[in-house]
């Protein structure tokens, strides 16, 4: 998991391409929980906050440029 502090130094660009990743992941961890083979379910929800917060500094980026 990524800390604020690491994100809020990343570029809009660095963030998009964050956030893209993140959601390959958790398309992931859900094709994985509906085959049985999820081990760590604490997984989906990590990288569901992390997509959050990716999106809240996105959107504070945008609003102040």
């Amino acid at each position: 998991m990524v800390k604020t502090k690491d994100l809020r130094a990343m570029s809009l660009d660095e963030l998009e391409a964050k956030l893209n990743e993140n959601k390959k992941e958790q398309f992931n961890l859900r094709i994985q929980q509906s085959t049985g083979q999820l081990q760590n379910t604490a997984a989906i929800r990590k990288v569901r906050r992390e997509i959050a917060k990716i999106n809240t500094l996105i959107a504070e980026r945008k609003k102040n440029s």
